[in-house]
């Protein structure tokens, strides 16, 4: 009985932590579209706090889980992040491109 209690507060876990990540996006999306700067840095600081809490309670869900449950992940799971952070790819890319400073590339 323990286990399906256990089960039933992860799984509540993470529809929060889904919920947290859905909220991030959206002030990530709004953040784009104003052109208020003071408003765009609140938004995206408002963003950043909805990141830290659903890793923070992504921390907490890893370490309840078995871990022979670690290993195998719903493909639900993926294809629905997958969705999520197709937006998220646009920011890592514009990262990408800019590459790293001269003072890390030229270590010897």
């Amino acid at each position: 009985m323990s286990n399906q209690k256990k089960q039933s507060a992860v799984g509540q876990m993470i529809q929060r932590c889904h919920k947290w990540r859905q909220k991030r996006k959206q002030l990530i999306d709004q953040a784009r579209q104003t052109t208020d700067e003071i408003e765009r840095e609140r938004l995206l600081q408002s963003a950043e706090h909805y990141c830290r809490i659903a890793n923070e309670e992504q921390i907490k869900i890893d370490s309840q889980r078995d871990p022979k449950d670690k290993e195998i992940i719903p493909e639900e799971v993926i294809e629905s992040e997958e969705k999520s952070d197709n937006s998220e790819t646009k920011d890592s890319e514009d990262e990408e491109e800019m590459g790293f400073p001269d003072f890390i590339t030229n270590l010897k």
